[in-house]
């Protein structure tokens, strides 16, 4: 057994020792520091006294090399030395051996003293010798031994600059960050031999061209220097405290150079659980939008949540579900979930039951499969529960596939958000917050003329003191307490049907990445700044508001692709480029949409206590006037009369202006037939 464990040379005895059962591991390292112990003594005298002085000395204090073991093994022991993995030895256990040695010098010391009356004193500075050459030889053997476990035995060497381009089948990778998470991702790197780290490239020119963790620092401007030396592949960005401008910056200088940009998860996110400890990311897109987030005002936050009872509709969705993480983090007594996807609504429920598990939250967390399109559920829900809050996020936000799909547009974003209303009107609750979209601005699609008739709709019912409700008796009104909020903002990064993940997609698969026209821009926000902003915005509401979120600037699309591409490590193919990787293919604006989006109809525009959040004056019709128009709008659909249903909502919606022919599926077939 042992010859075989030799002839396969140095992997075989680690692998030999690696398999050992615990006990016999540690009697190895308890023999090893008896050794180190003794030599320790030994080099001691010799340093003192020169090896022919040291030879007689030793020889009368033979009684030393008896006490030394039996003073610092069972100190050893007592401070867990030998508990220490020695894979993964790092500072925590270095200071437990720096504790012990010292320790057990001291004690070794008070021996000598008591001993002062022996007839061959012992030189005080042996102690100190004693002392200093455990620490060396004890401490050395395990850092030596960890590299050797690693697999590293030979690190330094492999790692210093100059090798940078040897050949060993790992990735190579360049580090730009040179701080501590920077070098924490060299030391998880090395330990996981699929990426080699190969460089540092860091802003500070304090540490530029000199040597942290074996690995040379460049700086910015030497990228290219740095990946003709070193041969780097990918590059991961090690920076997780800078701002999303700063940021920006640097995603906006690697752009120009062959390297696969990736990100490491900062500690929040792992704290959170939002990524794994080993995930490394693909750049996030919204640090291309280089915006930082404006802190959140508690008081804002908190006034329509904490301690209540919240009911949100859509719970499954992008920013449905990102509103139940926000709400939940602010303690509501309970939270509704109302959802009519059977999935998603597991899905949602199962995250938040663990979250609330883990922070020890009080709040009930009940899940309600529905839909907003049963009025009479919505009612059951909200007087059962005596509902105080409510975030309507269910609606259909795909702009061609609610084209093709008039009649359930209408129905889920119009007729629920009149079902939503009233069932909230009839509950009496506080507070009712519509989370609406630019695409209601002027809109050229069904979607967005949907979602500007949903806003018109609670700016009707705020009006009335005690409105007669939609296909209720005409003598039958209802006293209205409930304050009803609009908040109106853009796409958001990462949503269902959103542009990013496809372009992720497509790069993957090698493209094209399909971009509907070379002119198009969109306005950007993360899910979880639109989800916080539309929180506060709902409690600074009068009634009636239409909240808009300030986005920043339009984004084109078509730059948004070349910057993913770039940041892949890849190149655009294109007529100067013929050689490119993946090519950028233009494939004509969809049914309804629009080369730009708008957040405001007017110009009147008030500012609120939140920068961030901007209330529009928005003109609205009465709500007798509305209701007789919806009636009419609901018979159309009954008969699938979409010509009218499109007269209506160009009637009612300011400024709807449909630029092509009705695409709806059942029209359009009913039209071929005979």
């Amino acid at each position: 057994m042992g010859a075989k464990v030799f002839d396969r040379g140095w992997e075989g005895v680690r692998a030999f020792l690696l398999g050992l059962p615990r006990a016999k591991k540690r009697m190895i390292q308890v023999a090893a520091d008896l050794l180190l112990v003794w030599m320790a003594m030994w080099l001691a005298f010799v340093v003192r006294l020169g090896i022919e002085e040291s030879a007689d000395l030793v020889s009368h204090h033979l009684w030393l090399f008896a006490c030394a073991p039996l003073v610092s093994i069972p100190i050893f022991i007592r401070s867990g030395m030998y508990r220490a993995v020695m894979r993964y030895f790092g500072n925590d256990a270095l200071i437990a051996i720096f504790k012990a040695v010292t320790l057990s010098a001291l004690i070794l010391g008070v021996i000598v003293y008591w001993s002062a009356n022996h007839q061959y004193l012992v030189p005080r500075s042996i102690i100190f010798n004693y002392w200093w050459l455990s620490l060396v030889l004890v401490g050395g053997l395990r850092l030596a031994m960890r590299q050797y476990f690693l697999g590293d035995w030979f690190a330094t060497v492999q790692h210093i600059p100059f090798s940078g381009r040897s050949n060993d089948g790992a990735l190579k990778v360049a580090i730009y960050g040179a701080g501590s998470a920077g070098n924490q991702l060299v030391a998880a790197l090395r330990m996981g031999k699929v990426m080699r780290p190969v460089a540092f490239i860091d802003d500070d020119s304090g540490i530029a061209d000199r040597v942290i963790a074996g690995l040379l620092v460049y700086k910015p401007e030497n990228i290219q220097k740095m990946i003709e030396e070193t041969g780097a592949q990918e590059l991961l960005l090690a920076v997780p405290s800078i701002s999303r401008a700063r940021r920006r910056e640097i995603l906006g200088l690697l752009e120009g150079y062959p390297l696969h940009v990736r990100s490491v998860p900062g500690f929040m996110d792992l704290a959170s659980g939002r990524v794994k400890v080993d995930d490394l990311q693909e750049v996030d897109i919204a640090d291309l939008l280089g915006r930082d987030a404006v802190p959140a005002q508690a008081d804002l936050l908190e006034h329509c949540v904490k301690g209540k009872v919240v009911l949100v509709t859509g719970a499954g969705g992008s920013i449905g579900s990102e509103l139940c993480r926000q709400i939940l983090a602010l303690r509501p007594s309970t939270l509704l979930l109302l959802e009519h996807s059977e999935f998603n609504l597991y899905s949602i429920l199962t995250e938040l039951e663990g979250t609330a598990r883990r922070k020890s939250l009080a709040t009930r967390i009940l899940p309600i499969l529905g839909s907003v399109r049963n009025a009479a559920q919505l009612l059951d829900v909200m007087s059962t529960w005596r509902v105080e809050t409510v975030y309507h996020a269910a609606a259909y936000k795909h702009v061609p596939m609610v084209e093709h799909n008039i009649a359930e547009g209408v129905l889920n974003n119009v007729i629920g958000t009149l079902n939503t209303a009233q069932a909230a009107l009839q509950a009496g609750v506080a507070n009712f917050v519509l989370i609406s979209t630019d695409k209601a601005v002027r809109p050229t699609n069904v979607m967005g003329s949907t979602k500007r008739l949903a806003e018109m709709v609670l700016q009707a019912l705020s009006r009335e003191q005690a409105p007669v409700l939609f296909n209720q008796p005409s003598n039958v009104s209802r006293v209205n307490k409930t304050r009803f909020t609009m908040v109106r903002f853009g796409n958001v990064l990462g949503s269902s049907g959103s542009v990013i993940p496809l372009f992720h997609q497509q790069i993957k698969t090698g493209g094209p990445l399909t971009v509907t026209h070379p002119k198009i821009t969109r306005y950007f926000m993360t899910i979880p700044e639109a989800a916080q902003l539309v929180i506060q915005a709902g409690s600074m509401g009068q009634g009636g508001d239409v909240f808009v979120l300030d986005m920043g600037e339009p984004v084109r699309i078509v730059e948004l692709a070349e910057k993913m591409i770039h940041l892949s490590g890849l190149s655009v193919r294109s007529d100067s480029n013929p050689h490119g990787d993946i090519a950028i293919e233009f494939t004509g604006l969809r049914p309804g949409e629009k080369l730009y989006e708008e957040l405001l109809i007017g110009d009147n525009v008030v500012s609120t206590p939140h920068p961030m959040i901007m209330s529009a004056q928005e003109d609205y019709l009465g709500w007798d006037l509305l209701k007789d128009r919806l009636a009419i709008m609901l018979k159309a659909i009954d008969e699938d009369d979409y010509p009218l249903i499109r007269q209506q909502l160009r009637e009612l919606v300011s400024g709807y202006s449909p630029d092509g022919e009705i695409v709806d599926w059942i029209y359009q077939q009913r039209r071929r037939e005979p």
